[in-house]
């Protein structure tokens, strides 16, 4: 199968070839998400891979290099903690490698969502501690909470689009939604749904994604776990998180407390895998 990834630059540097580690690709891996785990560049990543002739198109236990020494055009050694600056929304964009020690393993989100394809579950884990290591969410209190809200607004991590059309979402000035085709254009995508216009061009400027002219990548796994991230900073649920209120937590996500039951049942057994 085919595994889609967002967009990337071709103007790779020029990486001398030499003996170098690999990656096996998993179902549900993508380039990007192959970069930040590593601590690597996209661009660093093409140019070691010359046999990936389309850089949207992985292929399960394809082998891809990695390049020795980290982000080397950019002088960041992979064995750093890496550099940051903080973007729009509070999310870290990543100039080394993320630490995503401490996060949540493919059997721990098996017992949060035990109705999850056990096959889609390494992809999913890998997604949500990139996602979790930029928003901070570094303590179980805000993990349990944040992957409990994210498994609720998706279905178990089943769905990343609205199944609505968004046409009701037309003309919706609240949104930003002022151009002809807005509503359908920029539906609800992601485990968070970002809706409308207007927060399509915010999360994609925090998160260095063009998301205004291609609002589908907000479907895709990765993307959707760093919105939701950024989701999470830009409106410091943190702080909710930390005092302990899932209820807050929960209008901070929804606008009230709708399917509050669920959240709560997914937030009981995220407590449980990661306590």
């Amino acid at each position: 199968m085919n595994m889609a990834v967002s967009p990337v630059s071709h103007h790779a540097a020029n990486i001398p070839a030499r003996q170098s580690p690999s990656h096996t690709v998993q179902y549900g891996d993508t380039l990007s998400a192959i970069a930040l785990r590593h601590g690597l560049g996209i661009d660093q990543l093409l140019a070691a891979n010359p046999q990936i002739l389309n850089p949207d198109v992985i292929y399960p236990n394809e082998q891809v290099s990695l390049p020795i020494g980290g982000d080397e055009a950019s002088g960041v050694p992979a064995a750093s903690g890496g550099t940051v600056a903080t973007g729009a929304g509070g999310i870290e964009r990543v100039g080394g490698s993320l630490d995503t020690e401490g996060g949540i393993t493919a059997d721990q989100l098996l017992q949060i969502v035990p109705t999850l394809d056990p096959s889609r579950a390494p992809a999913i884990a890998e997604h949500l501690d990139i996602a979790m290591a930029e928003a901070k969410v570094d303590t179980p209190q805000r993990q349990a909470m944040f992957i409990a809200q994210l498994a609720h607004e998706s279905g178990g991590f089943q769905y990343l689009e609205e199944i609505a059309s968004g046409a009701n979402y037309e003309g919706r000035a609240d949104l930003g939604n002022t151009e002809p085709g807005d509503g359908e254009r920029y539906k609800g995508r992601g485990y968070i749904q970002i809706t409308g216009r207007y927060n399509y061009a915010a999360a994609g400027e925090a998160l260095g994604l063009d998301l205004i002219n291609n609002p589908e990548l907000a479907s895709l796994p990765e993307n959707a776990a760093r919105i939701a991230a950024w989701y999470w900073s830009d409106r410091n649920i943190n702080a909710a998180a930390d005092a302990g209120n899932f209820v807050e937590v929960t209008r901070l996500i929804n606008g009230g407390t709708n399917g509050l039951a669920d959240r709560e049942a997914y937030y009981a057994r995220a407590q449980d895998a990661l306590y």
